[in-house]
């Protein structure tokens, strides 16, 4: 018997799609799930006659591989992947590589390639984007960890990855240890990002403009076929124009309470952690659990009242402002979370390709979108790019939409419509771009109460000072701040 070129654990939707899309790039597959009556059902069924072969024990499924051995773990995220790790490494040799294709949390992964690499055995975190379909079909990967494993996966990894128009794979080496699935966090919190700034213009076209689904369904067609041009906007197009049994648009009665899986709140986190102004993506975090209090706002909305929307002016204009709002946002959000993978790659030593960031997310991935081919071609000419709005291309664009962003936002304010991820993009672009900001006052209070120090415009910088405010203090201060 053929021995397998790359084994999955976890026969859940992506894994199974996963393996599938293997097999059908002319490898053999190997698979193992813990409750070993879903091996055999996807081996009677989905896998029937496929060049997959099912093992009911981990011993088998190592028995069945090439060497070195090539694991890929496709189970959920946290202990189990610890358990799982445990579980393989007595029964893999030297130069055996196992793969975590979850959701994992960055950390994880630095943790346990320094355990397995302890173990004499390679490890990669990857990050997998693109869903079920994409699992099946190509999706995009991203892959960081132990260096050495990455010669031995390539050839299947950017094989079964989407592609884009000139052939190029959706995949390619992020970095050591922790890298790839940060990258794929940071991919997630642009997710959250983009995905509110759609729904704010949602909110804003169908209470502000009283447009009806169809309406918004023919707005959004439009939009993807020009610089908005996405995944995300084609699936809003298409769930507009999606009809109940009883002819009445879906859309209208589910419920409006968002879910989460943890990836946007992480890259909040890591903002945080890092120093890094993400204010898009952690005010589409604070949005997604503000939606979730529904009970708590049908009281709110009883008893606190605000403006009645109401719309006089030019509504076809209108909704061109709408659309430059909502492109100069998309701009902020990937601005925001490219500064937040330099400061990462700056602290973790990582030498992180960002315009190949950009290709792999061209395609097969959910934020995939047509001017992820100026993201790269931005940092193909600057690698040293410190901000995307300073590209020539990205500075042009955002200027030239700021008008009609300004009009949308002051409208949603002005009628009582919460737009806080397209609010905080323009705050977030207006700050960039200050010379000068009110942290002087902000640190005279710091200093006032706490003796925190300050520094002078006519001073060089890194020389501090401490004035006693109320002549009641001493001239002793606190310790220096960090700006």
């Amino acid at each position: 018997m053929k021995k397998a070129d790359i084994a999955v654990i976890g026969l859940a939707v992506m894994g199974e799609n996963l393996v599938l899309n293997m097999e059908s790039k002319g490898f053999t597959v190997a698979v193992y799930n813990r409750t070993t009556e879903k091996v055999d059902n996807f081996i009677n069924g989905r896998a029937k006659g496929k060049n997959i072969i099912g093992t009911h024990s981990l011993e088998e499924l190592v028995s069945v591989l090439e060497k070195p051995r090539k694991i890929m773990l496709m189970i959920k995220a946290g202990p189990a992947v610890d358990k799982t790790i445990d579980a393989l490494i007595p029964l893999l040799d030297k130069g055996d590589i196992i793969i975590d294709g979850g959701n994992t949390h960055f950390p994880d992964t630095d943790r346990r390639t320094k355990y397995v690499e302890s173990k004499g055995l390679l490890y990669i975190g990857t990050g997998v984007s693109g869903g079920e379909e994409g699992a099946l079909l190509g999706p995009s990967i991203m892959p960081g960890g132990s260096p050495e494993a990455w010669p031995e996966v390539k050839p299947i990894f950017q094989k079964i990855a989407a592609k884009v128009e000139d052939g190029s794979a959706c995949c390619e080496w992020v970095g050591e240890n922790g890298a790839g699935h940060f990258v794929k966090m940071v991919h997630n919190g642009i997710e959250y990002g983009d995905m509110q700034l759609i729904t704010e213009a949602y909110h804003i076209m169908k209470n502000l403009l009283g447009m009806s689904a169809d309406e918004m369904h023919e707005v959004f067609k439009e939009w993807n076929e020009g610089e908005l041009d996405s995944y995300l906007i084609e699936i809003t197009r298409d769930i507009l124009a999606f009809k109940d049994e009883d002819g009445e648009p879906l859309v209208d009665k589910i419920l409006d309470t968002a879910g989460q899986k943890g990836t946007g709140k992480w890259t909040a986190v890591a903002a945080l952690d890092h120093g890094i102004p993400l204010t898009l993506i952690g005010e589409a975090v604070f949005a997604r659990f503000l939606s979730a209090m529904k009970d708590e706002r049908v009281k709110a909305s009883k008893v606190l009242s605000g403006p009645t929307p109401s719309f006089n002016g030019d509504k076809k204009a209108f909704i061109d402002d709408l659309k430059n709002a909502l492109f100069a946002s998309k701009i902020v959000s990937y601005a925001q979370g490219y500064a937040l993978m330099r400061a990462a790659a700056k602290e973790h030593g990582w030498n992180l390709n960002y315009g190949g960031i950009a290709l792999m997310w061209r395609g097969g991935c959910i934020i995939r979108s047509a001017f992820l081919d100026n993201i790269r071609e931005a940092f193909d000419k600057n690698p040293e790019l410190e901000n995307l709005l300073l590209d020539p291309y990205f500075k042009e664009k955002v200027v030239k939409a700021q008008t009609g962003w300004r009009n949308v936002v002051a409208e949603a304010a002005k009628n009582g419509l919460p737009a806080p991820a397209l609010s905080a993009a323009l705050n977030y672009f207006d700050g960039y771009r200050s010379e000068r900001l009110p942290a002087n006052l902000l640190q005279a209070q710091r200093d006032y109460f706490g003796a925190h120090t300050y520094e002078r415009v006519d001073k060089p910088r890194g020389e501090f000072y401490h004035t006693n405010w109320t002549g009641r203090g001493g001239n002793t201060a606190s310790t220096t701040y960090n700006a």
